[in-house]
């Protein structure tokens, strides 16, 4: 984990994990076996804290500002272990031309595909026909029980499943503004804080809304999937 970091609610920082060199290791491993042996996860690694940042000088609106969310490194580190296990099940569902939330692919693969397709359209004389979705707020629209059906339909093992739903039920925030913190409430909506788990849910998403529409249009056309 990068240096530098914000802590989270419960004010442990990447530097003071390292601090305590194996010593602290021992503790949190043990902490992560048995969290995730129980499916029981601590108060305090179930809150986050939000604040809204100004995407310009002065800004006054709420949609002038950046919301993000503090954490518990601990809790970043348990969500970072699950994606991993999980990986394996999800990668075969994900096609070829995501470009969103997939290793080694980002940005500029999808932009190199787009020009490719547009210069060889030129030389053959066709029509290209672009459509743009904007998934803008789509991440704090989702519902937590529309994560777990995407996931119950990979065969994703049982304690990852739970850990997982426990995450999402028993999440709490707070809000911080000028250094004072509201009390915890728990979240109705939205996807839990770690980017990896918004990626999961939005690139399974894109996948199922392109094979319907490429199964329900008469036309063959290449689809191109880059996620902010």
């Amino acid at each position: 984990m990068k240096h530098g970091k914000a802590t989270g609610p419960d004010n442990i920082s990447v530097e003071l994990i390292e601090a305590l060199e194996d010593f602290g290791t021992g503790k949190i491993t043990h902490l992560l076996n048995e969290i995730y042996d129980t499916g029981q996860i601590p108060t305090d690694l179930s809150k986050s804290i939000f604040i809204a940042l100004p995407k310009k000088s002065g800004a006054t609106e709420c949609e002038l500002h950046r919301t993000i969310s503090l954490m518990s490194h601990i809790t970043k580190l348990l969500l970072k272990i699950i994606m991993l296990r999980i990986r394996n099940k999800i990668k075969p569902e994900i096609a070829e031309e995501q470009c969103g939330f997939v290793g080694d692919k980002g940005t500029s693969n999808a932009i190199y595909i787009l020009r490719t397709l547009i210069e060889r359209a030129l030389e053959v004389q066709k029509d290209v026909y672009l459509c743009f979705v904007d998934y803008a707020k789509a991440f704090d629209r989702v519902r937590p029980d529309e994560i777990i059906t995407e996931l119950k339909q990979l065969n994703i093992d049982g304690k990852d499943l739970r850990l997982i739903k426990t995450m999402y039920w028993e999440q709490t925030a707070a809000m911080r503004i000028e250094n004072k913190t509201s009390t915890f409430q728990y979240i109705k909506r939205g996807l839990m804080m770690q980017r990896e788990l918004q990626g999961l849910y939005n690139t399974l998403e894109s996948n199922n809304r392109d094979n319907k529409t490429k199964t329900d249009s008469p036309y063959e056309a290449p689809c191109i999937r880059q996620h902010k």
